[in-house]
């Protein structure tokens, strides 16, 4: 058994509009929707054993949170490769995981996380999936459980969406 979680950033800041997207930081809004999240993952023990980050500033921030309370517990890797990958992308990376590795999350941008989740994911009578059809918002947080021993037997349709949970919803579980 495999576990991928997925994390969109928080939400980012849009003050300074000459800064680079890559830049961008977290508001207020997003910094309190990371803390939010942080306690759920703690609270439903959603602990991966690596963490592959895109090197945007606001999924560095949204991270930041999240570790304060896994600490160095948790092996991140910042890759340029998936700051805004489509989904595709991100399913060849993943293929490519350590095989000891039980879980992974990736925190990243939508669309690819959004199109990833479903791309892994069945379930038409699923009311999770209907969720996550309908909007992946910053901030939120989805694991799939993948019925698989191998990260190379990665592929759509393997998984089962186990959480989806937004920042609203987080904190008041």
């Amino acid at each position: 058994m495999k576990t991928v979680l997925l994390l969109r950033h928080a939400k980012s800041s849009w003050k300074d509009v000459a800064l680079p997207d890559i830049d961008r930081p977290l508001n207020g809004r997003g910094r309190a929707a990371a803390r939010q999240m942080r306690d759920y993952m703690v609270r439903e023990r959603w602990l991966p054993a690596q963490v592959l980050c895109s090197p945007s500033k606001r999924t560095r921030e949204t991270l930041d949170v999240i570790l304060e309370a896994f600490g160095e517990a948790v092996p991140v890797r910042y890759e340029k490769g998936i700051y805004l990958a489509e989904a595709p992308v991100l399913l060849r990376r993943l293929r490519r995981l350590n095989e000891s590795l039980a879980s992974v999350m990736v925190v990243g941008h939508n669309p690819g996380l959004e199109r990833l989740a479903l791309m892994l994911t069945e379930g038409e009578d699923d009311p999770l999936r209907h969720e996550l059809a309908a909007k992946f918002p910053t901030g939120t947080f989805a694991a799939i459980g993948c019925d698989i021993d191998h990260w190379t037997e990665l592929k759509p349709g393997c998984g089962n969406l186990e959480a989806f949970t937004r920042p609203r919803k987080a904190g008041k579980d």
